[in-house]
């Protein structure tokens, strides 16, 4: 019977990422996937193959639409799905292909199948049968796409974000329920590419949980681009008829689409792994339950990303897989969830870390808030991206960078800055004095720090 210090279940972004940590700090670790395709949903049908998608549709939407302002003739612009399909699924298979190489450069064993903790330091591999053994055993399934009452994925016409990502040709109008981070993004691939789209929302806004301002802007983009959105919109069921779908929404008419996305969010991904019979506590939305060590409730058995609390990220999975590790090893293990940016990577992009301007207005902070218009950016108006803005708001006594919020160009890395600076305590002046490049996106950062004390110098 195999035996190992460590025993992971998953190979996503926390799996891999928490394997390898522990195999550098001498661990004899093992990984369980039951997909053939290493990564997890990230890499095989979420983060990557989204991404590439929005490269390639927003190349095309550029040929077709920017490049002439330039003074760049584009003729007979046509567009090929099935390679820009093609190239997609090469960037996921070096993805993937990394990950396998990672692995096995860090000695780490990896076996595949459907994994279920039968007993505390004991893992059966169901499709072979093996049973292996660790002192350690940490979950890291990620998570699955949340179901809607009324709707029932077909894989065809009412699908989810997997088959979204592999659609054989470009809907004629595809419908989207839900405008968060998923629906967003794959609903902006498709009306690039030249779909009619209309996205239905429960709530009235998009984006929930970003500040309120910001998805604000965010919409009036979006709609500016020729996105529809329903927003208040509660969905009562959908059904087929052919390659039809009609959508039910309460008080209001039927939408008839071709397509149906169903991108209302993620649960957690437990089943089959036993939690019940071990009496692992699980809370009420199905996540389960760890202390500040990622100890469950049954010794020896921890849990990390999105089986547990915070957000469903990527990133903020690979940092408790790494502090886990660590905590393991030396005892000593650290997560600061308070600096954890959140990415929307539509056009234009949307970025935040910290709080929003509603969670200190709910929790009596007080604050100063400074923002800068990427329109007075000199850098943003030679490549013609001058939609949006960057916002801080600092603590009104201390000074101190509480969130930082940005929709625009180049957000998604603009924003490590603003992590980086609450990670080590920044203040809005120590942003606002630090020299940033001339001419950069970077510095409407720079200005929006300066604007927290009312001197912003080129606005």
């Amino acid at each position: 019977m195999p035996r190992h210090d460590v025993v992971i279940i998953g190979a996503g972004p926390g799996g891999y990422v928490a394997a390898i940590r522990a195999a550098q700090l001498g661990f004899d670790v093992a990984c369980i996937e039951r997909e053939e395709a290493l990564g997890g949903t990230c890499v095989r049908v979420g983060c990557i193959p989204s991404k590439a998608l929005l490269v390639s549709s927003e190349r095309f939407r550029e040929a077709r639409e920017d490049l002439g302002e330039h003074g760049i003739g584009v003729g007979g612009l046509e567009l090929d799905l099935g390679a820009m399909m093609v190239r997609k699924d090469r960037v996921v298979k070096a993805n993937s292909d990394g990950v396998t190489f990672l692995l096995k450069k860090n000695g780490v064993t990896c076996y595949q199948g459907s994994a279920e903790i039968v007993a505390p330091g004991r893992v059966v591999i169901r499709d072979s049968e093996t049973t292996v053994e660790a002192e350690h055993t940490v979950i890291a399934t990620g998570s699955r796409v949340a179901p809607l009452s009324g709707i029932e994925p077909d894989g065809d016409r009412i699908v989810t974000s997997s088959e979204a990502l592999a659609f054989s040709e470009v809907p004629e109008h595809l419908a989207v329920i839900g405008a968060g981070y998923i629906g967003l993004e794959l609903g902006l691939v498709w009306h690039r590419l030249g779909a009619r789209v209309t996205v239905l929302e429960y709530l009235e806004r998009i984006l929930p949980g970003m500040d309120a301002e910001i998805a604000g802007e965010a919409l009036k983009a979006f709609r500016k681009q020729g996105l529809e959105f329903h927003l208040g919109a509660r969905i009562t069921g959908a059904s087929t008829s052919g390659n039809r779908v009609s959508v039910e929404v309460e008080g209001a008419d039927k939408i008839t689409c071709d397509r149906l996305l169903l991108a209302v969010g993620r649960l957690p991904n437990t089943d089959g792994l036993g939690l019940g019979r071990l009496g692992v506590a699980v809370g009420e939305r199905g996540q389960i339950e760890v202390d500040e060590r990622f100890r469950t409730s049954v010794p020896g058995i921890y849990a990390i990303g999105d089986v547990v609390r915070g957000p469903m990220l990527a990133h903020k999975a690979e940092e408790e897989g790494v502090a886990l590790a660590e905590w393991l090893k030396t005892g000593v293990g650290r997560v600061n969830y308070a600096a954890i940016p959140g990415i929307v990577y539509t056009e234009p992009e949307i970025a935040a870390v910290g709080q929003t301007e509603e969670q200190l207005k709910e929790e009596g902070v007080p604050y100063r808030k400074g923002s800068f218009p990427f329109s007075a950016n000199g850098r943003a108006r030679t490549e013609g991206v001058v939609e949006g803005k960057v916002k801080i708001l600092a603590h009104a006594e201390t000074d101190r960078i509480l969130g930082v919020h940005i929709i625009g160009a180049g957000a998604s890395d603009l924003i490590a800055e603003a992590v980086v600076a609450i990670e080590f305590g920044a203040s809005a002046e120590d942003i606002a004095r630090s020299v940033h490049a001339h001419p950069t996106l970077a510095e409407a950062v720079k200005e929006a720090a300066l604007a927290v004390d009312g001197r912003s110098l080129h606005l």
